[in-house]
């Protein structure tokens, strides 16, 4: 059924086109990279988009579209399941290769059903305010994926796989050309479609293009100290940018000013290279985690220094400084349900959360 002219989801947001352009496009690309599952990979993700967009829009609109009975289909309704079908992309960016289609849609299924349940109790039950998906997209799905990766482990398959993915970055290095250029373009729409009000959007964009920027600046100073080459590869740059924007996920459409936004992208492009280099070994060798396409440092630690950069603001948010986005923002603040400490004490909590049903869903579906 359409929806009334009065219901939010009856006009289509700005950036409504934008968010299919980056999940079939910047997502599909960047995790079908590797040479020897190219092509593949890369059906295999429109299957898997198609599939989790269905999935998820029955699902989400159970919790969050049901009006008198029936489930209202919009516009709203359609990128909210894109989000959550981007939550799926990420998390297959862990065990890319490693499982057969079948297996990936059983993981769409299920994680989309644990995704929406995790994502109303954050928005709906405790009023976290999380519109870019740091916490319900980015770090979800990077930790879940890395669940199931966890459980998967199987070391001789592990170490031949690697051994045929060696001498094979060239084609690695042009789906990450093509994919990083539709990130730049179009993810900063992406992370302010659900904004909380119109003025909101200005800020996510703004943000969220500032700490692009320094963040593949320092990945620019870094490379040179951490690798032999003295330019860093695309492959580097891409995982910068996805970094970047993760990170401004919750804080996008908060008061974060420029100066602000620049220290935390060029902060959060030196942490992603240095978990590379030092980290990822260690998750592989210690924890016997496999990520095929280095989920954790481009989604999962983003996703949690985001959390608690909003955090950060959410404790700095005032009538003073914020305004009339104040009421946007944290309508349970204005109206005097919680202080502001209160809030930003939600804001912090919903970090653990996600990590729980991350982690236990990845091991379920594993």
């Amino acid at each position: 059924p359409q929806c009334p002219q009065t219901h939010p989801c009856a006009s289509p947001p700005a950036g409504f086109q934008d968010v299919h352009v980056q999940l079939l496009l910047s997502f599909g690309l960047l995790v079908a990279f590797l040479s020897r599952y190219g092509p593949g990979s890369a059906a295999i993700i429109i299957l898997i988009t198609a599939f989790s967009i269905q999935w998820a829009v029955l699902m989400q609109g159970m919790l969050f579209f049901f009006l008198s009975g029936k489930i209202s289909v919009g516009a709203q309704s359609m990128v909210s399941a894109d989000f959550c079908t981007a939550a799926v992309l990420i998390s297959t960016g862990a065990v890319l290769g490693r499982v057969s289609p079948v297996q990936m849609l059983l993981l769409a299924l299920l994680e989309v059903t644990l995704g929406t349940l995790h994502e109303f109790i954050l928005l709906r039950l405790l009023g976290v305010s999380d519109s870019g998906g740091s916490l319900t997209v980015h770090t979800f799905g990077a930790y879940f994926g890395l669940m199931v990766s966890r459980v998967l482990y199987q070391p001789h398959k592990d170490k031949r796989k690697r051994e045929e993915q060696q001498d094979k970055g060239h084609h690695k290095d042009v789906f990450a050309v093509v994919g990083t250029i539709y990130l730049w373009i179009f993810w900063p729409s992406f992370t302010s479609t659900t904004t909380a009000h119109h003025d909101g959007e200005n800020w996510a964009v703004l943000n969220s293009y500032f700490s692009l920027v320094a963040s593949t600046m320092s990945t620019f100073i870094l490379s040179p100290v951490l690798h032999e080459e003295s330019t860093p590869r695309m492959v580097q740059l891409q995982d910068a940018t996805l970094a970047a924007v993760a990170m401004m996920g919750m804080a996008g459409e908060m008061l974060l000013t420029p100066f602000g936004a620049l220290i935390a992208g060029f902060l959060v492009g030196l942490i992603t290279p240095l978990g590379f280099r030092f980290f990822t070994p260690v998750l592989h060798s210690k924890l016997k985690i496999q990520d095929t396409c280095g989920v954790h440092n481009t989604h999962g630690l983003p996703g949690v220094l985001g959390a608690l950069l909003g955090t950060l603001l959410t404790l700095l948010a005032t009538a003073d400084t914020f305004g009339y986005r104040l009421e946007l923002l944290f309508p349970l603040v204005t109206q005097g349900s919680r202080t502001v400490t209160d809030q930003a004490l939600i804001q912090l909590s919903a970090l653990p959360l996600t990590l729980l049903f991350a982690t236990l869903g990845g091991c379920i579906t594993g």
